[in-house]
């Protein structure tokens, strides 16, 4: 599996050096080194072009080009700006380290944050590769019609991702096509029918699979499409392509859809491109490139402090989110009052004190999801608590887990070629639990309740129905690689909503919001999820008058409408200034 994206991440490498961003004012020089029209207008300079479009995927191409900024600052995975403003997480660290991110977490930014310049600047940098791709291609005359639909069909969907990345962050952006002379283009239209157009072509045109599990299927695209769909509450063409992909979807390895038995391997590079991905930014370790350039550099920062990981402390679960995980006596979530019944935590308590984990009722995906206190962390031992956290004054008492790699293949999926690790876990940018609640909301939209409550009970069945891949503790807690025993880790209770629970739109909405929350936690999706459903305002106010009683990091924060949506960044508008003023324009609120 690892040796398709190798290849595919460092043919991008040196396809990166001819290509250009379109977000500088180095936009109307031409770029040093770079190649000519000719010399690319075949079939293999249009490949070369299409794999450095895929290379843009990960968010860290070309920084010196683009003028800087850490990797963290364009990160794919969106840790900052779907999880942290989302409530899921805390920016963790130090209140001091990376102090832009306070100010994105408390709702108090303003457009001068280099954080959003740089998202920016690399999302435009994936439009103007695949833009690339288009106008090289329209320049082939030798090449067969299939190969032409289908690297047209890449291109495209590729293009579809990174504006559908750059209209949920900022909304109004402006859109430059591989048809478009002058770059400098106002944001003044609404770009969903655009990117929607470009998902549909991906769709029509795309084949069910493909040579390199990496690229984009015709199956990816239709997820793609469907939540482009759902995103613009086009509920029955929604409710129509996710059918479907969930009945004939494959995999581009030619893996029929399905959801994964354990839960884990969705984020285990050993068991990674499985049946439940639909689409995955490709990671690799140890490349050859002496970096973690091609290794999740932009999660770098965000292992346990003071841990066998060295760095840095970022990125801590909040309490809000621990507590969604309890359950009732009869397996199911406190949809309204999860709060009420805090799961324990050891917050203020240290290492070397004594502390009992909570025993009440809890989803067993909690501990695939988040470390805590006396709860095996993957194979590296018992979490310790307070030792593995920087300021738990403002971080909490939580650590991240779906990006941790374990130590018993550690020399083949990490990568410690920097002051701080990389690993080879794929990005899931879609992936089949996420289609099927996607679908489960189209249903529910459109009146198909009993459906919806199929695809949710579908996805909670996969935990429900393999107790055996519930989190266990250690065979021996001396030492932590001797494997785990039958003992589970914690109190785990979960069941399926009974049948015909699902009586009302507006519980099931309730309950697949909610069960989006638990089963996608810290994938980068809540904040996304929260505006498009219209409950942003309410819910983050909520979260942090709670958390604020805990953290001193969000305390006293305040959510409005206004930043439902981010800044288009002050760099960008400025660069956009001619003799008339600003092309680009501020969004509401900035």
């Amino acid at each position: 599996m690892k040796n398709t994206s190798y290849s595919i991440m460092l043919l991008a490498i040196s396809c990166s050096m001819f290509l250009s961003s379109c977000s500088e004012d180095f936009l109307d020089k031409p770029a040093f080194g770079s190649l000519s029209d000719q010399v690319l207008a075949d079939e293999k300079g249009v490949n070369a072009l299409l794999i450095g479009t895929y290379g843009a995927l990960g968010g860290t191409t070309d920084y010196d080009a683009l003028g800087g900024g850490g990797p963290w600052e364009a990160t794919p995975s969106n840790w900052i700006y779907g999880d942290i403003t989302g409530g899921d997480a805390h920016k963790g660290s130090d209140g001091g380290d990376q102090p832009a991110i306070n100010t994105i977490a408390t709702y108090s930014v303003d457009a001068s944050n280099g954080f959003f310049n740089t998202k920016w600047k690399a999302l435009y940098e994936g439009v103007t590769r695949a833009n690339n791709v288009l106008r090289a291609l329209a320049q082939v005359e030798e090449i067969g019609e299939a190969d032409r639909a289908n690297i047209s069909g890449q291109a495209r969907f590729l293009r579809g991702h990174y504006y559908f990345e750059l209209k949920k962050m900022y909304n109004m952006v402006p859109w430059v096509d591989e048809t478009t002379e002058n770059t400098n283009v106002p944001n003044d239209i609404d770009i969903w029918p655009n990117i929607e157009a470009d998902f549909q072509f991906a769709y029509d045109n795309l084949p069910a699979t493909q040579s390199g599990v990496g690229r984009a299927n015709k199956w990816a695209a239709g997820a793609y499409l469907g939540k482009t769909y759902l995103y613009q509450k086009k509920y029955t063409e929604a409710k129509s392509v996710f059918t479907e992909v969930i009945n004939s979807g494959v995999t581009s390895n030619g893996l029929g859809y399905g959801l994964v038995e354990d839960f884990n391997h969705n984020f285990n590079a050993e068991f990674e491109n499985n049946k439940e991905s639909v689409f995955a930014i490709q990671m690799v370790a140890n490349d050859g490139t002496n970096s973690i350039g091609n290794s999740n550099t932009s999660l770098m920062l965000n292992y346990p402090y003071n841990s066998p990981f060295r760095c840095c402390g970022f990125y801590q679960p909040t309490q809000d989110l621990v507590n969604a995980f309890r359950t009732d006596q009869s397996g199911l979530p406190f949809l309204n009052n999860y709060n009420s019944n805090p799961v324990k935590s050891d917050q203020g308590i240290l290492s070397s004190d004594p502390f009992t984990p909570d025993t009440q009722s809890l989803d067993p995906r909690l501990d695939w999801t988040v470390g805590r206190r006396d709860v095996p962390y993957h194979d590296w031992g018992y979490h310790p608590g307070y030792n593995w956290v920087r300021e738990q004054s403002s971080g909490g008492a939580y650590a991240p887990k779906k990006h941790i790699y374990w130590q018993y293949h550690a020399d083949v999926y990490a990568d410690q070629s920097s002051w701080a690790p990389g690993n080879a876990i794929n990005v899931n940018v879609i992936r089949f639990a996420d289609v099927l609640l996607l679908a489960a909301e189209a249903e529910a939209q459109s009146g198909s309740l009993p459906q919806a409550l199929e695809y949710v009970n579908r996805v909670r069945a996969r935990m429900v129905d393999n107790p055996e891949f519930w989190l266990k503790d250690y065979i021996n807690p001396d030492e932590p690689m001797s494997g785990f025993s039958d003992e589970f880790a914690a109190n785990y209770n979960l069941s399926k909503y009974p049948e015909g629970s699902f009586s009302s739109k507006e519980f099931a909405m309730d309950a697949i919001m909610f069960e989006r929350r638990i089963e996608l936690a810290m994938e980068g999706h809540r904040f996304f999820d929260l505006v498009r459903w219209g409950v942003a305002e309410e819910v983050l106010n909520n979260y942090v008058q709670y958390e604020g009683q805990i953290t001193t990091d969000v305390r006293g924060a305040s959510f409005s409408q206004n930043d439902r949506y981010f800044p288009i960044p002050q760099r960008q508008i400025d660069l956009s200034t001619t003799s008339e003023g600003p092309v680009l324009k501020q969004n509401p609120g900035y």
